[in-house]
């Protein structure tokens, strides 16, 4: 087995000094050592026997730990092919748009206006924008390219929302350090380390008043430092600035994921420096937020060093630490909303009293099983969480071809905040018969959950028996959650697999990453419409289980 830029534990060595394992090792003893849940160094390539596909059984199994890895890693059973079916049961498909903001990831953010409604689709240099009034007749109407290379400030994730109280639509964008191209390994090349802290930027949030469709048109309001001791753009700001769509409902209040300092910055993962806290600012006049509180969990901080020794992924070098997402909050806190939960990657599962938007409270953690590589938790659907008491916690893959233990959803019972507690885990999604393939993991690219969409983008009221989720190769995946104890799956749309898709020109074929096919959906539950953003297009999809489409739309802000 080779092994590169890899440092073995210090036990490993004894063992292997003594025993003189290199000529007689049995590898599964010697993964058994090396992989602890203490690791020093990140996690070995699993032995080959212990994982892999099944050709008697059709089924495959992850690997127990990996390192963190890109690229694909195929094995035996897996496709030499991309699968160019596809695969419906339950569903329908009710449109298509062959336009891609990024082929690997992107967001959505929705406008009602003057009557219309409009859906922006957009990674951090490029939006597009279409009018979706009505789902069977989408129109283009712009693209926007953010050259970010010459200067120009990046395109963050995006809430927009109607505020009754100051009868203006107000939208707020969140702004974050790169997560790639500048910082490949923060524990190899200091130089990269160096150039994300002196990276001069908003790390923060701006706040718009929206006067038209048109994104350049808006007009800015404010714009907020995590980093409160930062000066302009005089010196670089310090922390992460704030990651992913922020939450905010049209009122007092905004929650925000980050690290607010560069004293948040306990976390293993590679390419990233911090350690996401919670925030919550006051932003009634939006022209003047004002910081409320930061919540976060012992061993995020510098000085908190003993307190993260204490957490199983201390020293593996992979997993991500603290909040990628703000707060997930199944009540409006000024509708009467008391609770709020909290992934927080490799540190787990928090219930958090928000009653108090200045002093926010800890009520309960849970951990979950070691699960090296891949994003462990950053996702809550809490739309069942008032009618059910039931939430849905969830990481993602970040590895090709299933090199990486699977990320299940966890189905947890709230009912109790003080006590929450795992009742289950949703079913891992099966091929159907006729597909070329028995297990997903041989579809290649990624497979497992993503997101089931963004609470604070989804429009109308959620279905509460019914859960969507983007499922990367396995695409939409609908589950039935009305028996906690018993949920299974009821629809699902998996497109086909792609290696391309066609370029802003709108004719010519472009080149795709066939590794996150469908990364990302936005529910229109108050029109009966699932949206899913795959790395070749945008399909509008229809499930009787939701009841029938309503293509055409009466909006209002």
């Amino acid at each position: 087995m080779k092994i590169k830029n890899k440092i073995l534990p210090l036990n490993a060595f004894a063992f292997l000094f003594f025993c003189n394992i290199s000529a007689i090792a049995n590898d599964i003893e010697k993964k058994e050592i090396e992989n602890s849940n203490h690791l020093t160094s990140e996690p070995l390539e699993p032995i080959e026997g212990t994982w892999g596909y099944n050709a008697k059984t059709g089924k495959f199994t992850h690997p127990s730990m990996t390192p963190d890895s890109n690229g694909p890693q195929p094995f035996k059973g897996s496709l030499n092919f991309l699968d160019s079916n596809q695969y419906v049961h339950n569903m329908k498909m009710e449109g298509f748009v062959p336009y891609v903001a990024g082929h690997g990831h992107s967001w959505q953010a929705v406008l009602n206006w003057q009557g219309r409604r409009f859906l922006y689709d957009y990674e951090t240099t490029m939006y597009n924008l279409f009018d979706i009034t009505d789902a069977k007749n989408i129109k283009f109407i712009k693209r926007k390219d953010i050259d970010v290379k010459n200067g120009e400030h990046q395109f963050g994730p995006l809430t927009i929302k109607y505020n009754k109280t100051l009868n203006k639509t107000i939208a707020v964008q969140c702004y974050e350090v790169p997560r790639y191209g500048v910082l490949e390994n923060k524990y190899l090349y200091k130089d990269q380390v160096n150039a994300i802290r002196a990276r001069k930027m908003l790390r923060g949030f701006r706040i718009y008043e929206v006067t038209d469709p048109d994104w350049t048109k808006w007009k800015v309001l404010s714009e907020t430092s995590l980093d409160e001791n930062s000066n302009g753009n005089e010196k670089a700001q310090q922390g992460s600035g704030c990651l992913d769509v922020p939450v905010y409902n049209g009122g007092k209040y905004l929650f925000v994921a980050g690290a607010p300092d560069d004293s948040y910055s306990l976390t293993e993962y590679k390419s990233y420096l911090f350690s996401a806290a919670q925030l919550v600012y006051d932003v009634s006049n939006p022209e003047k937020p004002k910081r409320l509180s930061i919540w976060s969990v012992p061993g995020q901080k510098i000085g908190e060093e003993k307190d993260y020794a204490k957490n199983q992924h201390a020293g593996n070098k992979t997993t991500w630490m603290g909040a990628r997402m703000p707060l997930f909050i199944p009540k409006d806190i000024e509708k009467g909303g008391k609770y709020a939960y909290a992934a927080m990657g490799g540190l787990g599962f928090y219930a958090v009293d928000i009653s108090n938007p200045n002093k926010l409270t800890t009520i309960s953690h849970l951990d979950f099983p070691l699960n090296v590589s891949g994003t462990v938790g950053d996702n809550i659907d809490v739309s069942k969480a008032n009618s059910t008491g039931m939430i849905y916690y969830s990481g993602y893959p970040l590895a090709e071809d299933c090199h990486e233990p699977y990320k299940e959803i966890y189905a947890i019972d709230v009912k109790d905040p003080s006590h929450p507690k795992i009742v289950n885990t949703l079913p891992r999604p099966t091929p159907p018969k006729n597909a070329p393939f028995t297990d997903y993991c041989q579809r290649r690219g990624s497979f497992g959950p993503k997101r089931s969409g963004y609470a604070s983008i989804n429009t109308g009221t959620p279905n509460q028996r019914y859960l969507p989720y983007a499922f990367y190769n396995a695409g939409v995946q609908i589950f039935d959650v009305k028996d906690p104890k018993n949920p299974t799956i009821s629809a699902y749309f998996v497109p086909k697999m792609s290696g391309e898709y066609i370029g802003k020109d709108g004719k010519t074929k472009v080149k795709s990453d066939p590794s996150n096919p469908v990364h990302s959906i936005f529910v229109e539950w108050d029109r009966n419409l699932i949206w899913a953003f795959s790395n070749h297009g945008i399909y509008v999809l229809s499930t009787s289980l939701l009841g029938d489409p309503i293509k055409e739309l009466i909006a209002s802000n």
